[in-house]
This record gives structure tokens, sequence and C-alpha cells, in this order.
């Protein structure tokens, strides 16, 4: 096999007549994703759009996505992904923000937000809007041949939005070679094989999604297997159909995945990897998953802002329930006290993050990328510590640390004692103001269907487990919990 270039990324295994991709039963061989990452990339340069440009793009998971992806980075653009939740005031900042000269939309999403093409493109000055019709596609299979250009790979490939936790989402700037790094640090994570076949489940927007679930397998040559969203059903159907290897999933999945997986009368033999992230990994499902499915699910950390990998629990070694692991290759975790000083081993601070996946920094932002970056190290706001063995313990967010009467709560540990519990099936646990406490731990609980529990039998379990100051002095049992598309739960919508 022979190296080749999809858009501007560098493939090593490249197998013209293996399958790239696989679509509603439709299979596409690389050099046919080659032949139509080509095509876009020529009708993108044929309406002026070239090196430096920002391209929003807003599309399922397809492969259109992926042809489109590829292609703005071949001319030189600058790929912006948008989240398909976001309202439409939400997106016209970010088009705004990142100076939007062309907008690729899937039809689809063109009719759900009642989009007027038009409009947005006189009232935000997009040159280009391009709805991915049958007109369009046609267009684009007609594009003539042209030079493109070669390009450095520290230039920035794709400005991606943060959640925006705190104010207006920002966007991180990654270069070709963050994501690229990212991708041949997790291959060797994963002990990436050329004969595995990945299921893209997370939204390809994502760079959770893209990264792992896009970009990796292309890497390495493998064949991704494509779903719009997640059914638990379908997916166990086509884990089955296609003996999919390897699986990436928010826990949120696995929560609904192990449901779906005891009434299915098939075990899964395929699955040689299930990787966890975007959010703490309950201990009952890393349990339920490696000891009792005898399937290897390792949870692993990452951000936006590194590309988004940091650390994953090893596939052959030892696995720590309630770790994320060790570091990727090339990259540096330190854990910091207030005043940058790093602590001693199982002292809990901020997590800094140092490699070739740390981001450029924050487009038009330059005030928060000096706060974010120093002297190379990613303050990720996240709170951890790392044992005597170097693996990685996240605590909670920085942001979301709960101090009562001056004393630090850490939600996700009173979440891991609520999810524990055989009649939960989800838990968030966020800080409310409170007069004479500062703050006072509130929790919200979904129940698994069929099972019945009052606030006064929770209140006793928890104060089994749970020191009293750590107890939620409120707790509300919801029908759900609100998730982003990526399937992280939004603790900033609960109040």
């Amino acid at each position: 096999m022979e190296a080749t270039h999809l858009g501007n990324f560098y493939l090593k295994n490249s197998n013209p007549n293996d399958i790239a991709l696989i679509y509603h039963d439709q299979s596409i061989t690389y050099e046919r994703l080659d032949q139509n990452i080509n095509q876009y990339a020529y009708y993108l340069a044929s309406i002026g759009i070239g090196k430096g440009d920002s391209v929003a793009l807003s599309c399922y998971n397809t492969p259109e996505f992926i042809y489109s992806y590829f292609a703005i980075t071949k001319v030189g653009a600058m790929v912006v992904p948008l989240n398909l939740m976001l309202t439409l005031d939400e997106l016209q900042y970010i088009l705004m923000n990142a100076e939007t000269k062309a907008m690729i939309i899937h039809p689809k999403i063109v009719e759900k937000l009642q989009l007027n093409p038009s409009s947005l493109k006189k009232g935000l000055g997009i040159k280009e809007i391009i709805i991915l019709d049958e007109t369009v596609n046609q267009k684009i299979m007609d594009a003539t041949q042209r030079n493109l250009p070669q390009l450095d790979p520290s230039l920035t490939s794709t400005l991606l939005y943060t959640s925006g936790t705190t104010g207006k989402p920002k966007g991180a700037m990654l270069s070709h070679e963050n994501l690229l790094e990212n991708a041949k640090s997790c291959e060797l994570a994963l002990e990436g094989t050329g004969s595995d076949i990945f299921l893209c489940v997370l939204p390809m927007f994502h760079t959770f999604g893209f990264t792992v679930c896009v970009l990796l397998p292309l890497y390495v040559g493998n064949t991704i297997v494509i779903h719009d969203s997640f059914h638990p059903k379908e997916v166990l159907e086509s884990i089955q159909k296609y003996q999919i290897t390897v699986f990436s999933g928010v826990p949120a999945m696995y929560i609904v995945l192990s449901q779906a997986m005891k009434a299915s009368p098939q075990p899964i033999r395929s699955l040689r990897a299930a990787v966890s992230g975007g959010a703490p990994l309950p201990m009952e499902i890393f349990k339920l998953f490696n000891e009792e499915y005898q399937i290897p699910l390792i949870e692993g950390y990452g951000l936006t802002e590194a590309s988004p990998v940091v650390s994953f629990n090893p596939l052959s070694g030892v696995k720590k329930g309630g770790s994320v692991g060790l570091p990727l290759l090339n990259i540096e975790v330190k854990i910091v006290d207030p005043s940058g000083n790093e602590v001693a081993v199982k002292e809990v601070g901020e997590i800094l993050v140092k490699g070739p996946n740390v981001m450029q920094g924050y487009f038009k932002a330059e005030d928060e990328t000096a706060h974010t970056i120093v002297n190379g190290w990613l303050h990720t706001g996240d709170l951890g510590y790392i044992d005597h063995e170097g693996y990685l313990f996240i605590v909670d967010r920085k942001k979301e640390l709960i101090i009562t009467r001056g004393l630090n709560v850490y939600p996700r540990e009173i979440e891991e004692v609520l999810y524990a519990h055989p009649s939960i099936f989800e838990a968030a646990v966020i800080g409310a103001p409170d007069l004479t406490r500062g703050e006072i731990v509130k929790a919200f609980v979904v129940l698994k269907p069929g099972e019945q529990l009052d606030r006064k039998e929770l209140s006793n379990y928890l104060k089994k487990h749970l020191a009293n100051y750590k107890l939620p002095r409120q707790i509300e049992f919801v029908g759900q919990l609100p998730k982003n598309a990526a399937g992280k739960i939004l603790k900033k919508q609960l109040k």
C-alpha cells in the first residue's frame, strides 16, 4: 500500500479497492472517496473558495460530510463544523464570528431551521450558500479539474467552536498537524490494525466523533460504517451485521446499550475495543462491559482544544475503573495548584496538557488564548490527580466544583454513588445557591423504567455512602436529562 492524501491529510494505507465507507448498505471505496473529495474541492475552487477562507459545514453523519470536510481543507480553507442542535441565533453568532465566506448545508437542515438562503447571505455577508441538493450535486460532479494548493500542515484546518459553558462559544483553531498527530497517537493507543471496522454514530461535527471515528480509521485504511444518529437496536444490528471491531460513544450511549444488550439474544463477539469519552463513565457500566459482557470498554479523556484525545486506558495492560488512563504518545500531563505549582502524587489540582495536539489558540481572542495556553501548557479547567503509576483521574470540572460552607464537593463523586443504585438510570449533580451555606448539593435523578424510589429512600441510601456535607439537600426526579448532540449531559440547563 502507498501513502495518499485526502484533502490535506495524508493516509498511511490506501488500497484503492478497499471499502472506506458504508452508508445505508452502500459501499464506497477509497478510490471513489478520493475522487468525490477532489470533485468537491474543484467545485469550491471554481466559486472562489481558497486559502484562509472559513467555510461552515452543517450536515448530518453522511458521506457528504466527509467529502465536504476534506475538500474544504484541500483548497486551503478552514472548516467550521456546526452543531446541529444549535438555534438560528446561536448559528448566526458563530457564522459572524468565524467570518464565514461560504456555507455547505444539508437540504434537510434548511427545511428544519426554515432557513432562507438569500436572507442568510445578505444578513451575514456569506458569499455562497451551498445546499447539497441534486442540482448542486450535479454541479459538483461536473466541476472541471484544476490545480489545488500545496499546503503547510501547520495551517489551521478546523475552527471548532466550544460549547460555551461560560459566555459565548470560542473557536478553537486546530491545524492539520494537530488533528493528524492526535489520530496517529490514538491508533497506537487502540492498537489499530488494517482490518478494523469502525462504527461511527457520534456526530461528525464533534471533535471526538471526527478524530476517533473518521480521521483515525481513514488514516489507517479501515472501513467506517456510518449511522445518521444513535438508536441502540440499530447499533447492535450493525455490530452483528458488519462485525464491527471498534465502537466509540459517550457514557449515555453505553448506559442505553447495556439495557438493549440484556434484551438481545445474540452476544457481541466482534468488538475488540469500546471507547468511552466526553463525560465521566459510571463505574457500574465499566464493570458491566469488562466483566459481564467481556467487551474491553476503556475510558479516555479529551477536550476540543486538544484535538481532542489526551489519554486512554490501555487496551493491553491494566485498565483502572474510574481512571481515564495514561497520556497518549508525545502528550504530557501535569497537575498544578492555583499558583501554577505542580502538586504531589494523588493531590487534586488543575489538569494541564502539552503536546502536538494542543490547539493553536482561539480565533480572534488573543486574551482568552493567552489565559488558556501558558508556556505551551493548555489549562483545561478540569480538576484531577495522577496516581503512583501515572494514571490520570478526573475529579470534576473546575467550574462545576461545589463549595458548601467552605468545603469542596465534587459532583462526580456523588454521581458515582447515585449510579450504583439499582433503580437509577441516569443522574446529574450541581450546586444550587444557598444563603447560609453559599451552595448546596442538588441531584437530578432519572429512574429505570418500572422502578420506584422516593426522596426519603434515596436520602437514606446516600447517607450510608457519603459524608454529611456531601449529601444532596435537594433531590429532583425527572423524566430525562438535557443533552447535547454528542450525548453529554448539559448541566448548565439544570436549575
